[in-house]
């Protein structure tokens, strides 16, 4: 995931019915707000938001935040649409 300087991705309503989201930060800064609590990002940051976690990201960096994200089990289809809870992914 890539988010411009100023940008966001998700709510305060946002989760993931279906699987647990790990996210790696790569490159920038900026917070993760999951289930109303606050987390700093940087470079290296390992955050684990877990299936049901309402979360936002949120780039208040100078550069892109660039994020590698992991969803276990599968939270997307190939088309980018969210899974149900326990339906494996269909290629």
């Amino acid at each position: 995931m890539v988010l411009a300087p100023g940008k966001s991705e998700g709510s305060a309503q946002n989760r993931h019915r279906g699987s647990d989201q790990w996210l790696l930060v790569i490159r920038g800064a900026g917070t993760a707000i999951v289930n109303r609590r606050r987390y700093r990002l940087a470079p290296g940051v390992l955050l684990l938001i877990g299936h049901g976690d309402r979360h936002e990201i949120r780039n208040d960096g100078n550069e892109d935040l660039v994020t590698l994200n992991f969803y276990v089990p599968p939270g997307y289809s190939r088309d980018g649409h969210e899974l149900p809870a326990g339906e494996p992914a269909q290629g």
